[in-house]
């Protein structure tokens, strides 16, 4: 089984994110490059982040490099496209500026190794990624950047790719609870009911935090945003309250003034747009769950594997074998892929 697999003549947009720097997601996208060339199929490549240069800017660590096939189409900014080694025709200059320039599509004349660094907005993002599809792409690739999981929305990619690895931690368990709790954050339930739907897009789009009652009343806070003001929300809240409509980022401290003001915390249901806006670590997410709190989202993103990198570039390492062993255990029946081992579950 390969991950192009679970991919093809399925999902037309995906994304690969990494839970941190040095997890393998690089090496996930050059799978992806290698496995399409097998395939025949034409990929799209962009980056909401930097990849592809030799070496890390941030932490000095060596990089792996991205190699495209001939057919390749790349969207990278102006200054990175005077750095590829591959032979590249310039298909379209967009108008989306980054600090190394503007955006440029480009299609592999020959192989070699690119850098990529797309547009810095999700918005932005989107946009380019459809500009691939219809320059000849068969699947247009997103590759996330450092602690960004936006690129998993679904409002973003159809499906995601999340690379995890030792870096994360020198504990191999600690790793995988907090692989796991991001799993399952984006297997957070959605919401099904039309008319609730329909209430919450518009509070969403006016970016308005909303309460509705049981008869689906609305009531919207003066607030701009529910950062800090957790206890404000609280104060809102009513026995007939059922449901929280919250634009922007959930963080910890949001949840926990709610729940340390107003009881009544345990009537409603928090609903937000995606788990890429849920801001909150594994312990404190099983401290609200057993308190009561309920989370659903308007659109539930679509993980389709995990891959693994059991090597960190601080030095240290885990058994592969018993860290593709332990992961695929927690998050069955999701895939878990150790792409150096070539196995996947």
């Amino acid at each position: 089984m390969q991950l192009l697999d679970l991919i093809k003549n399925k999902h037309r947009t995906i994304s690969v994110v990494g839970m941190a720097k040095n997890s393998g997601k690089t090496v996930t996208l050059n799978e992806l490059i290698d496995e399409a060339m097998d395939n025949n199929l034409r990929l799209g490549i962009t980056s909401i982040g930097r990849d592809g240069e030799k070496q890390d800017i941030v932490t000095f660590t060596e990089k792996p490099l991205i190699y495209i096939n001939q057919g390749t189409i790349i969207a990278t900014a102006e200054e990175l496209f005077k750095a590829c080694e591959a032979n590249l025709e310039i298909l379209e200059i967009t108008d989306y500026n980054t600090s190394l320039g503007r955006v440029v599509i480009a299609r592999g004349v020959s192989p070699g190794y690119v850098q990529i660094a797309g547009p810095c907005t999700n918005k932005d993002i989107k946009t380019v990624t459809d500009k691939m599809l219809s320059h000849g792409a068969d699947i247009a690739i997103v590759d996330g950047a450092l602690d960004r999981l936006s690129s998993a929305s679904p409002s973003i990619t159809e499906a995601t790719i999340l690379a995890t690895g030792a870096v994360i931690s020198r504990d191999m368990n600690k790793v995988i609870e907090k692989t796991a709790h991001q799993v399952n954050l984006f297997n957070i339930d959605e919401v099904h009911d039309e008319e609730l739907k329909t209430i919450a897009r518009e509070a969403l789009k006016d970016k308005k935090i909303a309460i509705i009652d049981d008869e689906y009343g609305v009531k919207v806070i003066n607030i701009k945003t529910a950062l800090g003001c957790g206890k404000e929300i609280a104060r809102e809240l009513r026995k007939n309250s059922r449901y929280v409509i919250i634009s922007g980022s959930l963080v910890t401290k949001t949840l926990k003034d709610i729940v340390t003001s107003n009881k009544l915390f345990r009537n409603v249901t928090f609903i937000i747009k995606d788990a890429t806006k849920i801001f909150v670590d594994y312990r404190d997410w099983m401290y609200f769950e057993r308190i009561g709190v309920k989370l659903k989202v308007m659109e539930k993103i679509n993980i389709l594997a995990v891959t693994i990198n059991p090597y960190s570039p601080l030095g240290y390492y885990f058994s592969p074998q018993e860290f593709l062993d332990k992961m695929k255990k927690i998050l069955n029946p999701l895939p878990v892929l150790d792409i150096m081992m070539n196995e996947v579950y």
